[in-house]
């Protein structure tokens, strides 16, 4: 299995209307193509503390954090391969590494501890990050519909757009159907700059023409503020 392991990027996000994310692909046409994959499901597993310990952290907005989650690009059965991914960010720049196991794998060193058949450096960074804050379990199923631009110049300059974004905290495993509550309302879709470099010239002028401004989003960091933390609140009040 061939695939990428290894990013350092910036990902600026944009909170786009269906009419807007019209324009923004109309405008995109002449400088950069939908993959070969078209329209993907994307289905993640996070995985947190039993006191969400790394999302709690995540939305102070510090300088520096991290999240562990394994993410597949279809209904991916106990023995298919999934991608285990360990994402940190620093000054707005994104790392993250990740490593393609099989499910029943991902989730028995991430619940349980027991190290990866694959002695790599990655694996090793993984089973680092587990040990050191202790327990982790899954605590969110995150669902997207994903169409990935990529730029006709052979730059790594991409553009992403989600829409249908679900969260559920039950059904968690990667062989479910998707499904849960909406984090984002029906018609809007998150828009994502991916670049290791700048912004091209022809982008940022469509951003200035469409009045479009970055903007703060997480999905778990969301997800974790809109329906996970008023259910844990109940138990306390």
């Amino acid at each position: 299995m061939t695939y990428q392991s290894n990013f350092k990027r910036y990902e600026l996000k944009y909170i786009l209307t269906a009419r807007q994310k019209e324009e923004m692909v109309r405008a995109m046409s002449p400088y950069m193509s939908l993959d070969d994959y078209g329209l993907t499901t994307i289905r993640n597993l996070y995985f947190d503390t039993d006191n969400y310990r790394l999302v709690r952290h995540s939305i102070e907005r510090p300088a520096y954090k991290e999240k562990l989650r394994i993410r597949s690009y279809k209904k991916a059965l106990m023995d298919e391969m999934v991608f285990v991914e360990l994402k940190k960010k620093y000054k707005s720049v994104v790392y993250k590494r990740r490593l393609a196991v099989p499910q029943r794998q991902a989730l028995d060193c991430l619940r349980e501890g027991t190290a990866f058949e694959n002695r790599c450096q990655i694996a090793g960074e993984i089973e680092y990050f587990r040990s050191y804050y202790g327990a982790l379990c899954p605590v969110v199923f995150l669902s997207y519909d994903r169409e990935a631009f990529y730029s006709l110049d052979e730059s790594d300059f991409r553009v992403t757009f989600d829409r249908n974004i679900l969260c559920r905290q039950h059904g968690l495993t990667l062989d479910r159907d998707i499904g849960g509550i909406p984090i984002l309302s029906g018609d809007m879709a998150l828009m994502e700059i991916k670049t290791s470099g700048g912004i091209p010239l022809w982008m940022t002028r469509q951003l200035t023409a469409m009045r479009l401004f970055k903007t703060s989003f997480s999905k778990y960091g969301t997800a974790y503020e809109r329906i996970i933390f008023p259910e844990r609140s109940l138990l306390y009040a």
